[in-house]
């Protein structure tokens, strides 16, 4: 018999999930039930996506983290409303520093890379707007993981692994190994981990509603710990940080609205390749011209993004002129019959945590929270489980840059929620979301294309195989890709490689809702551990 959870002789299907009363996607089972149980308790959506985002820092460590950042789209009263919780670059960090410690570049890891978290934040300021269950309710099933323990799932097992000897590799920061593998090395699937000091910084985050986190012994600890490494993230940094409450954009296309995110997150990237997209009719499912037009469009929708992105009040060019049908058709008419050449950046890696809820009477919340690269910069603040984030890697060292790192601003964001309306947005569809750095604008567009385009239902829309641009003329496809279109689009120019896995392809969650009857369809990712919880 092979134990191995990794082995798969045979392909698996997956059914879409139906519910009435509400539903919690996520790429963990674990955090997916704890939402659900802040529904059967009396809470809502915006409850459930707390308590399931506070689970998954404990049970998918190696994707995201206390010392994150976090997005969300949040349906309430009849309308979308955004939230922006990225925390920015210390106000003593400055490009000559980063250089005079000998980086030509911003480095991957370690403290230098640290920017103020935003995740505990948004747990918060969702909770005291719309929470009905006092935030000590909602992050309970958290603690409980992180104190009494949890047997780990095979695909955080996986890379957290993987995540273990990149950090060997890089440097050593002792903290990181005595919190993450005490033993000596990761754990393995289905062993029992715990992590209790995890557990005591949830219960502060929780009965002070994050103050201690910003403001208060967290903060001190944090602060000394980053310094202590070499840092320049202080206690004022945190104490000065707030999320943002901000107005959501949006394309048209195919009588629907889809909704991200304004800069400074990389949402803007998906949006413009939907107008290109829908410029484009006939496009049909596993056609080769289709692929075609869907990379190119998102070629051209990075080269766009990448040049422009930034803390908004860094953007050279404005959202609306981005988004205009003027300019989507100027975009559209590069298209030709080959592969092109738009410059853009190189993509990253991500590690992030993508989740979806709804609630029995209309809510429904679309949320994502990161540590960037798998656990983020190596630097643990010991003994509370914080991984503090590598965001600031994201920021350029080039003075002439958009995204050019200055103190107290915030970088190019990678993570990306993303939500579906009709009727001008007046009607709520639903949330969706694919995780994973540089692929998420282009699983967003295959996500949506799949649904409004070509009618699948949510778990078939995630299930269907992916393609990755990865910079120049390069599309990595998943090994379930379709041979015979990958040998059509080299063709046409493009450099197809086949991916010997699916992990840098994204890990996804979509609830739509049936505006005739109420009753919610989700699906998540095969690509992951995840369920849908239903009630």
């Amino acid at each position: 018999m092979n134990h191995d959870p990794h082995y798969h002789p045979y392909p698996s299907y997956r059914t879409p999930a139906y519910a009435r009363q509400g539903m919690v996607a996520t790429s963990q089972p674990l955090a997916a039930q704890a939402g659900l149980d802040m529904l059967k308790q009396g809470g809502n959506a915006v409850d459930a996506a707390i308590a399931a985002a506070a689970a998954l820092t404990v049970v998918e460590p190696g994707s995201n983290g206390i010392g994150g950042d976090a997005f969300a789209l949040v349906w309430q009263d009849g309308k979308l409303h955004g939230l922006n919780s990225s925390g920015p670059a210390p106000r003593e960090l400055t490009i000559d520093k980063v250089k005079a410690a000998g980086h030509e570049r911003m480095p991957a890891y370690g403290p230098l890379t640290i920017t103020v978290p935003g995740a505990p934040a948004a747990w918060a300021e969702l909770s005291s707007r719309w929470g009905r269950l006092p935030l000590e309710q909602t992050l309970a099933p958290a603690i409980r993981y992180a104190e009494e323990g949890y047997p780990v799932s095979p695909t955080s097992a996986l890379y957290w692994g993987r995540a273990y000897e990149q950090y060997r590799r890089a440097f050593v920061y002792e903290a990181w190994f005595d919190t993450f593998a005490p033993g000596g090395r990761p754990p393995r699937a289905g062993e029992l981990w715990r992590s209790p000091g995890h557990g005591e910084t949830l219960r502060k985050i929780a009965a002070s509603g994050a103050e201690a986190f910003y403001r208060g012994e967290l903060a001190h600890q944090i602060a000394a710990t980053v310094q202590g490494a070499g840092g320049y993230l202080s206690e004022d940094d945190l104490a000065a940080f707030r999320p943002e409450w901000v107005e959501p954009i949006r394309s048209e296309y195919r009588g629907y609205e889809v909704w991200e995110l304004p800069p400074n997150g990389q949402g803007l990237i998906a949006l413009l390749a939907l107008n290109v997209l829908k410029g484009f009719d006939g496009l049909r499912l596993g056609e080769v011209d289709t692929y075609h037009k869907q990379i190119e469009a998102i070629k051209l929708a990075f080269a766009d993004g990448q040049f422009s992105i930034t803390d908004p009040a860094y953007m050279r060019a404005s959202v609306e002129r981005l988004l205009s049908d003027a300019y989507a058709a100027e975009r559209r008419a590069l298209i030709g019959p080959r592969a092109g050449l738009p410059e853009a950046g190189e993509p990253a890696r991500g590690g992030t945590v993508y989740l979806a809820a709804a609630d029995g009477e209309g809510g429904m919340v679309s949320f994502i929270q990161s540590n960037f690269m798998q656990f983020g910069s190596g630097v643990v603040v010991p003994g509370t489980g914080i991984a503090l984030q590598n965001r600031g890697h994201g920021f350029s060292l080039d003075p002439e840059a958009a995204n050019r790192l200055e103190p107290g601003k915030r970088t190019y964001h990678t993570i990306i929620p993303g939500f579906v309306t009709r009727d001008g947005g007046r009607e709520a569809v639903g949330p969706f979301g694919v995780m994973g750095g540089l692929m998420q604008p282009q699983g967003h567009v295959q996500t949506i294309m799949n649904t409004l385009d070509f009618g699948l239902h949510p778990q078939a829309a995630l299930d269907a195989p992916r393609w990755q641009w990865t910079g120049g003329q390069t599309v990595l496809v998943e090994p379930g890709f379709p041979v015979y279109i990958a040998q059509a689009l080299a063709r046409l120019g493009h450099d197809v490689k086949i991916s010997a896995d699916s992990g840098s392809f994204g890990r996804g969650q979509l609830i739509w809702r049936d505006p005739a009857t109420g009753i919610l369809c989700g699906g998540t990712d095969s690509r992951t551990d995840g369920i849908v919880a239903v009630w």
